[in-house]
């Protein structure tokens, strides 16, 4: 096992460190080239048709989602623990300037998961009973008709399987787990337990039961971080412009804080701020356009305005925050203040920190150690939680790609099951699997992305001319 997790490691450090850096940066460079800016040209026209209706009761979309409820859907996905433990460790690795990167790498990305959810609309699929799929394993398919296609289409599909419904939602459940034994002395299986039966009702109710859910907990979840969040920014409201002056200094300068040579430092900062920040929104990834391609909308182009939202709200909002109260508490005010490249390793060793107690510590030097702790417990509730429903919504709909609609209540059970049992251990096999089949998700998507570019590009051209969403 030990032999198997070395082997894993490796290649997931090869796929992020060069050829996903590579492929996902260049593809939202590419699309928002191909759509001429299509994140700032439309981006007023997404906000409208995402909350024109706002409603946190929008009901039933006769077997598919609204326009709000697919993004609070994929939201839901987006917005999860990479958010808090994700932001903390390539802040603690990269410096404060890897957000800089972070904020660069959404931009471009909004463009690539304006082209994912186009693709999924204009491919997807309707049963005689009205239910909708859709998602990459059908545009895969329509760039690559032939056996090629169907290769691609079912290798998507198993690793989208594997990696959100079983796996995924195993290191989700973990992270519930452990953050609420600590905070509140609840034993982890007892958690893991209710998870598991909350979960395991929405998964069973199908559409309309995760709709219900993703719409109502999405807007609740962001507002909670939101609020801890300005506490801590208005404790240290002296801090807020030394903060920002932090993340565009190291951001071109890492090597002043970080130590080694310029090259090697900025490319720490770069690749942590770009690998972070790809998965912390998905873009590429292919696992939001499952959301996007059910809404019922006016045209292709709507939805795919509505999706770039959805990066926007997880990396400019809720990634922000994090990193706003990290750095302003530990680098400008904090254990690491003045930190240089000579001592910023051995001061952080120091001090105890780690990714996973970053925030807790943010959030006790403005109150107390309670009040942090608890703080992260109930926001890695929420977004793990809609994490994993949005993430076994998406496997879903590849099991019913796979092997039929009868297989997909086995399926919901047995993603039950594995969030209890991810609430029980932790392996470092299974977290490192997880990363491995995210990454492979990749590159069947982007590579039938840049086949169907033609496609994106006409929609696109309904810019600021299309009705708002049915």
């Amino acid at each position: 096992m030990e032999d198997l997790l070395q082997w894993v490691s490796r290649i997931n450090e090869y796929l992020s460190d060069y050829v996903l850096i590579f492929l996902l940066v260049g593809s939202g460079v590419f699309f928002t080239i191909r759509t001429r800016f299509v994140q700032v040209r439309c981006f007023a026209e997404g906000w409208r048709h995402a909350f024109g209706r706002f409603s946190l009761h929008g009901g039933s979309q006769g077997n598919g989602l609204s326009s709000y409820q697919a993004l609070s859907t994929a939201v839901a996905a987006q917005v999860g623990t990479g958010n808090i433990i994700g932001a903390a460790g390539a802040i603690l690795t990269g410096g404060p300037g890897a957000i800089f990167w972070m904020w660069l790498i959404a931009f471009f990305g909004m463009a690539t998961i304006y082209a994912e959810a186009v693709l999924a609309q204009r491919t997807r699929v309707e049963d005689a009973d009205g239910t909708l799929h859709g998602g990459p394993v059908y545009y895969i398919k329509k760039a690559f008709p032939h056996r090629g296609g169907t290769f691609l289409a079912v290798f998507f599909a198993v690793a989208t399987v594997l990696s959100l419904g079983f796996m995924g939602c195993m290191v989700q459940a973990n992270s519930i787990g452990a953050t609420s034994q600590s905070a509140f002395g609840v034993p982890a299986w007892t958690v893991g337990i209710v998870i598991a039966v909350c979960a395991g009702a929405v998964f069973l109710g199908g559409i309309s039961w995760l709709a219900g859910v993703t719409e109502k907990i999405v807007p609740v979840m962001a507002l909670l971080y939101l609020v801890g969040g300005l506490f801590v920014m208005i404790a240290r409201i002296e801090c807020i412009p030394a903060t920002f002056a932090c993340i565009f200094k190291y951001a071109f300068m890492p090597e002043a804080l970080i130590g080694g040579g310029i090259g090697q430092a900025l490319k720490t900062a770069v690749s942590q701020g770009v690998k972070r920040g790809l998965f912390s929104n998905e873009a590429g990834m292919g696992s939001t356009p499952h959301a996007h391609a059910v809404a019922r909308v006016a045209s292709p182009h709507v939805q795919g305005t509505v999706a770039m939202i959805g990066v926007f709200i997880d990396t400019a909002v809720v990634l922000t925050m994090t990193a706003l109260i990290i750095i302003s508490t530990v680098y400008v005010d904090g254990p690491l203040a003045g930190a240089t490249g000579a001592t910023y390793r051995e001061m952080l060793a120091s001090t105890g920190l780690n990714q996973t107690n970053l925030v807790q510590y943010a959030i006790a030097s403005v109150s107390s150690t309670a009040i942090g702790n608890i703080f992260v417990a109930v926001s890695l509730l929420f977004f793990a939680f809609s994490t994993i429903l949005s993430w076994n919504f998406f496997g879903r709909i590849n099991v019913h790609y796979l092997f039929g609609k009868r297989a997909v209540t086995v399926y919901s059970l047995l993603a039950a099951g594995f969030i209890f049992l991810g609430t029980m251990i932790r392996s470092d096999l299974v977290w490192a699997l997880q990363d491995m089949f995210n990454q492979l998700m990749v590159l069947p998507n982007v590579i039938a992305l840049f086949a169907l570019s033609s496609l994106v590009a006409g929609e696109c051209r309904r810019c600021g001319r299309v009705s708002p969403s049915k």
